[in-house]
Formats: structure tokens, C-alpha cells, sequence
């Protein structure tokens, strides 16, 4: 089996109902994701914390310094996990994510985390097209309404789309409880 490794995608308050960037069912994706990081450092699996920041103070959501940018207390990392900063999308993007991923050995991805249709998407993309098999837990990801040219799209619409994408083309998507079971 090749050694996994877990990458929790920007669990930050900001996406909490107190925070600027609410989204649709984030308390059952992180208390989900919390499941996850438990099972992961019950069983040696190297935990990645992804955390978005803003390049100013002037950006209207994850702001340097403030309360939004912080990850979820739920989900806050242990003191030997790494958090790694972005300020982009895509969590490899002038990042040392795939040399922290390389100096734990990792050779396979699980994600969760937030946006489904962002920060999640492009992580699943990239980390794919670097070679590396990964499995999305559905319910430990969330995203927000989405809207186009007059289409109003709810979040549970978005969401499915993601995954059934990612399903298609990307890899594994399984639910908490199936990855959790499975031997």
C-alpha cells in the first residue's frame, strides 16, 4: 500500500457562520474532517493543514492577522503538522507542499477542506497531474451558492458537480464513514 498522507484544505473561520465567506453545511464537513485528522493521527498518517491568507490587509476576506484567516479550533493542527500558507487557489502554487509530501514519503492524497469549487478542486487537479492518486471524502468539504449569468446554483448542486468531476476524472470519492471503515 502506498503511504498516505492527509491534506486538510482551508478549514478557516472565515467559511463559518460568523465569517465573511459562509458556506453551506461547514460545521458537518469539519466535524466530518475532524473525524479524519483523528483517524490519521491515530494511525502514523502524516496531517497537511492548508491555510489561505491574503497578500494585504485590504483583501475583503482572509486577512492577515484577523480572525477569519485562523483555522477552525476543531481542526486546528497538532504541533507536528504542518501549516502551509497560501495565497493562491492551488495549495501547490508557490508552495513547499509537494516538498514537505516528498519528505514524508507520501505517494497518495486524501482531501477535504473548503471551497469545493476552488481551493478543493484545484488541489485534487494538481496533485493528480503530478502523479499522485487521490481519494476526496465528499462530506468533509463544502462550498457555497454559486450564481452565472442569472443561473442560481445552491451549494448542494456545486458540490455534486465537484465530486462527481472529480469521480469522472481525478479519483476516489467516498464519504467519511466509508473511508473510515474501509480495512
Amino acid at each position: 500500500m502506498k503511504k498516505r498522507g492527509l491534506i486538510v484544505v482551508d478549514l478557516q473561520n472565515e467559511y463559518l457562520p460568523t465569517g465573511k465567506l459562509p458556506l453551506s453545511e461547514i460545521e458537518v464537513a469539519s466535524a466530518n474532517a475532524a473525524r479524519v485528522i483523528a483517524d490519521a493521527r491515530h494511525k502514523n498518517i502524516p496531517v497537511f493543514h492548508i491555510r489561505h491568507e491574503a497578500t494585504n490587509d485590504q483583501s475583503p476576506i482572509f486577512v492577515p492577522g484577523s480572525d477569519g484567516v485562523k483555522i477552525q479550533p476543531g481542526v486546528a493542527p497538532a504541533d507536528n503538522e504542518p501549516v502551509i500558507i497560501k495565497h493562491h487557489i492551488n495549495a501547490f502554487r508557490d508552495t513547499d507542499l509537494k516538498q514537505q509530501l516528498d519528505a514524508q514519503s507520501v505517494e497518495e492524497l486524501i482531501i477535504v477542506g473548503a471551497m469545493s469549487h476552488m481551493c478543493v478542486d484545484a488541489i485534487v487537479r494538481a496533485a493528480v497531474d503530478m502523479g499522485y492518486p487521490v481519494t476526496v471524502l465528499h462530506d468533509a468539504c463544502a462550498t457555497l451558492d454559486l450564481s452565472f449569468e442569472g443561473v442560481n446554483v445552491p451549494a448542494a448542486h456545486v458540490h455534486a458537480a465537484m465530486m462527481a468531476a472529480f469521480e469522472f476524472g481525478y479519483g476516489t470519492v467516498k464519504s467519511t464513514q466509508d473511508y473510515l471503515s474501509a480495512v
